[in-house]
């Protein structure tokens, strides 16, 4: 695996931990809040994106314009039972859903998930560096490379592996922050 294509592996890792991080609720709307919530459609779970035009006309309302009518109760039940706690309200023509502030209780719950994300990312980011050490000490053994060029990488690793992990780190420490602030 070249330095490049473990720079990139781990990059990917931090953003898919900057993905859940943006599913997490702060207490304004978002339409990313929404990015989780897939819809039974015509027997396919489907990502509600991809049926309605999501859009948040103020910070405390996201409104949601289905493509086709039909989908308007599946959709509504889809919000309803997913674990956001967010209640939709359907017009006819638009499903609009108020974004409550967050009780205390409900910051440290999502305090709590945030931090669990990032441990997430942080244990794809040890498997890379695991899987990447591997390979080094492979080439060791294969006689490829000497025993300093092999500590030497191992070492180039471990940086990296921190410097990513400092980064989900500081990533946390903002979305706490984010949740926290009232």
């Amino acid at each position: 695996m070249s330095n490049q294509d473990l720079n990139d592996n781990m990059h990917k890792s931090v953003e898919a931990t900057q993905r859940n991080f943006a599913t997490i609720r702060t207490g304004r709307a978002n339409p990313s809040l929404l990015d989780r919530i897939n819809v039974e459609y015509y027997g396919t779970e489907t990502p509600l994106k991809s049926l309605a035009t999501i859009s948040t006309p103020d910070s405390q309302t996201i409104a949601i314009q289905p493509f086709d009518n039909g989908s308007m109760g599946l959709i509504e039940k889809a919000i309803a039972t997913s674990d956001l706690g967010l209640t939709p309200n359907n017009d006819g023509k638009i499903i609009r859903i108020n974004v409550p502030p967050l009780t205390e209780e409900r910051r440290k719950e999502f305090c709590k998930l945030a931090a669990k994300y990032a441990e997430e990312g942080k244990v794809a980011l040890r498997n890379i560096r695991r899987d990447a050490i591997d390979k080094v000490k492979k080439l060791e053994k294969d006689a490829e490379l000497s025993k300093d060029q092999s500590h030497d990488e191992q070492d180039g690793i471990q940086k990296l592996t921190d410097t990513f992990i400092t980064e989900i780190e500081k990533y946390l420490a903002e979305k706490e922050a984010d949740i926290l602030k009232v």
